[in-house]
């Protein structure tokens, strides 16, 4: 079964402020595999983020963190980013933040 990608508003924003247009085109690829098999690639995250699952792309150095909807046959993209554990720039930090603030 092949799902419909969706990327919010914000997701869209995250992307096209990545300034290296080679590191933009392999994220890109990695959101268009989504729609194969979104369940079976990457992994589900805990805490504030419980539901979500987050994904590596470019090098391992960026994080999509996406939802899947099963019933409806769709991935929403919520947001992407770099991963920097400790900094509040972190992708993991700033997810849990719009969450918190029901922007997701």
């Amino acid at each position: 079964m092949k799902y419909r990608v969706i990327i919010t508003p914000i997701a869209l924003s995250m992307i096209r402020r990545i300034s290296d247009r080679r590191v933009r085109e392999k994220v890109a690829d990695v959101i268009g595999r989504l729609a194969e098999n979104p369940e079976g690639t990457g992994k589900a995250l805990i805490g504030d983020l419980a539901g979500y699952r987050s994904i590596r792309a470019a090098g391992q150095r960026y994080r999509i963190i996406y939802r899947v909807e099963k019933e409806k046959v769709f991935v929403v993209v919520v947001s992407v980013g770099i991963r920097k554990e400790g900094d509040r720039k972190d992708i993991y930090t700033l997810a849990t933040k719009l969450f918190r603030q029901k922007l997701l």
